[in-house]
């Protein structure tokens, strides 16, 4: 893929530097270092990975029953609703503002394998809070949200890697909070070939004026972001590549002004490259924060298109 245009990297580099810095995490693993067991006619496999600290990271693998050859990937951004325990088993056992069956199933059973490891704060990483590893962070001039990215980053070269992955075939999705690391992870990596986000696609200068942004937690919080990039600017950095946004009107993290500014944002990006029909918009004009069976229909069919 050819670098994009001189303003799109400008924007970039300046998104880097206010998360304090993006380098991917450094995760090593043997190739299968769990034991892999089948759930509902699914490949899942727990692994360890290791970053030279003392505490693993949890790290969630699935798939179809079988042998993997060039199988297209998505890495998948877990959510947040405050269920600091679940992390990275929301890919194999899914959550409430989610449809049954979890997303390991729904992808397996279209031959599409899928990562999900713990972030920050989550899962077996919940040793410490988020209220303090996002002060740590920004004390140190770093900040949660650039972590939790460098770690997404550190687990697509991962997923990358395996046996059987299609490197050139990976895409990224998240619900709420994994929505927002996804569409990020994408503007900022040019190896994610699509992006599918549900349930977070919203202006963020649009939720401050009506206080709806005191809904998202503190990992969200990017020093000096506003003054550099709307929500839908940074999205755009995707274009010219394939992206999905799912956005319910009656959600209060997505509310009609806040979508409208961010669509048409992200709209105009596309327009740049002349790559309109790559950018798909599913609005549910009566759904709150949570999975339609509408949006869960285009995710698949977008990964199923694109990947």
């Amino acid at each position: 893929m050819k670098d994009l245009p001189g303003p799109a990297d400008t924007l970039r580099a300046a998104l880097i530097e206010r998360v304090g810095g993006v380098a991917a995490t450094r995760f090593t693993a043997p190739a299968r270092a769990g034991i892999a067991t089948t759930l509902d006619g699914v490949r899942v496999e727990w692994l360890e990975l290791d970053t030279g600290s003392q505490i693993p990271v949890r790290a969630l693998l699935t798939g179809p029953l079988g042998e993997w050859h060039h199988q297209p990937a998505v890495l998948y951004c877990h959510a947040h609703g405050n269920r600091y325990d679940i992390g990275a088993s929301e890919l194999a056992v899914g959550r409430p503002a989610l449809l049954t069956p979890p997303y390991a199933k729904a992808l397996a059973d279209r031959g599409i394998v899928a990562l999900c490891i713990d972030l920050p704060c989550f899962g077996d990483r919940a040793h410490e809070t988020e209220q303090e590893a996002a002060k740590r962070q920004l004390w140190y001039g770093h900040t949660l949200f650039g972590t939790m990215l460098n770690d997404l980053a550190g687990a697509l070269d991962l997923l990358s890697q395996f046996d059987g992955v299609d490197s050139t075939r990976i895409g990224a999705f998240g619900i709420s909070m994994g929505a927002t690391l996804a569409f990020w992870l994408a503007a900022l990596d040019p190896r994610l070939k699509a992006v599918a986000h549900v349930c977070c696609f919203a202006d963020l200068e649009t939720l401050v004026a009506t206080g709806a942004h005191d809904l998202h937690g503190i990992y969200m919080i990017v020093p000096d972001l506003l003054d550099v990039a709307r929500t839908g600017q940074i999205a755009g950095l995707v274009a010219p590549r394939p992206q999905l946004a799912c956005m319910g009107l009656t959600d209060p993290l997505t509310p009609p002004d806040a979508v409208e500014r961010a669509v048409a944002d992200v709209r105009s990006a596309y327009d740049v490259y002349g790559a309109a029909t790559n950018l798909h918009i599913h609005i549910s004009p009566d759904t709150g924060h949570s999975e339609t069976p509408a949006m869960r229909t285009a995710v698949l069919e977008f990964f199923d298109q694109h990947l």
